[in-house]
């Protein structure tokens, strides 16, 4: 019972990094049809820009409290992401909005590798150790299992971060420019709604919501280097498809579902295999998962959102 809860912990743990990551995904795929498969890269900026702040707060400031330092180093690293996700569908996509589905899709992995590359540069190839600014020290709040104070704020703190983004969309002004948009970008822009902000609006949302998995990511594992996002990235992607692409729901689900397993199979994945493989074999159930939704039921758990019209 202790190890079934402890997987239960760990996996809404991770599962709530990739659903956050995730609802970048969805966002810009409901309203673009766009799978930008650089978001996962965004994230590993946003970690990265993140150690960099800390590193340069505890040069300059080094009685600076953990938490204002945290802050500060998200209050860096948020817009960051923000300016690169505007940037990269100003110059990377809106040109290929009306171009074959394949055009946007080799552009979007050219700019997974132009970040990476450029990354590698600014930060070298080795992996970097992340400041553990919240107390890693674990609590037992049942004997036999652990959660840490870095696990619980970042459990906590994605549910609201998602309960607000459900907010935004349903019931803001901004947000029912979005759904408009989604649903047909040519008759919302005859309405009156500016399409190209509302575009730009969900690519800097996505970022933002990168920047702050990226930054939990890091503080989880306690490492930051320049390839951490791709593996994220494509897990999110498995989350939004197993939730329904283009649902925000079904983003969120998708995340903690696929946290779920994941963390269910890499702690019983040497008992069920007989001993032939370890947790280390963890990332087959993602790809696993994405295949037999594909072929079951592509639409994901909650399905995409189909109008009818007459």
């Amino acid at each position: 019972m202790e190890t079934l809860i402890q997987q239960l912990i760990n996996g809404l743990v991770i599962g709530s990094v990739y659903a956050l990551i995730a609802l970048g995904y969805t966002m810009v795929y409901g309203i673009l049809g766009l799978i930008n498969f650089a978001h996962g890269d965004v994230l590993m900026v946003g970690a990265l820009t993140a150690l960099q702040t800390m590193l340069f707060l505890m040069g300059v400031a080094p009685g600076l409290s953990p938490i204002y330092m945290l802050t500060i180093a998200l209050m860096v690293a948020i817009p960051v992401c923000m300016t690169l996700g505007f940037l990269m569908e100003r110059l990377a996509y809106r040109r290929l909005r009306n171009a074959p589905r394949l055009a946007p899709l080799i552009t979007a992995i050219g700019m997974s590798f132009l970040l990476q590359t450029v990354a590698m540069i600014i930060w070298g190839r080795n992996y970097h150790t992340f400041p553990q600014l919240i107390s890693t020290t674990p609590l037992e709040p049942i004997a036999g299992v652990f959660i840490t104070p870095v696990q619980v704020v970042i459990i906590i703190a994605s549910a609201a971060i998602m309960i607000g983004l459900s907010l935004l969309v349903t019931r803001s002004k901004i947000g029912r420019a979005m759904r408009a948009t989604a649903e047909n970008h040519r008759v919302a822009s005859l309405m009156g709604v500016d399409t190209n902000a509302v575009i730009a609006f969900t690519f800097v949302v996505g970022a933002a919501l990168a920047a702050i998995a990226g930054v939990m990511f890091a503080s989880n594992y306690g490492i930051a280097h320049y390839g951490m996002g791709f593996m994220p990235g494509l897990k999110a992607f498995t989350a939004a498809v197993l939730g329904g692409i283009g649902n925000l729901g079904g983003a969120m689900l998708g995340g903690i579902v696929l946290g779920l397993v994941e963390s269910f199979g890499a702690g019983y994945i040497e008992h069920l295999s007989f001993g032939f493989l370890n947790s280390s074999y963890q990332d087959i159930f993602a790809f696993i998962i994405l295949g037999l939704v594909l072929i079951f039921k592509p639409t994901g758990l909650l399905g995409e959102r189909v109008s009818d019209r007459a």
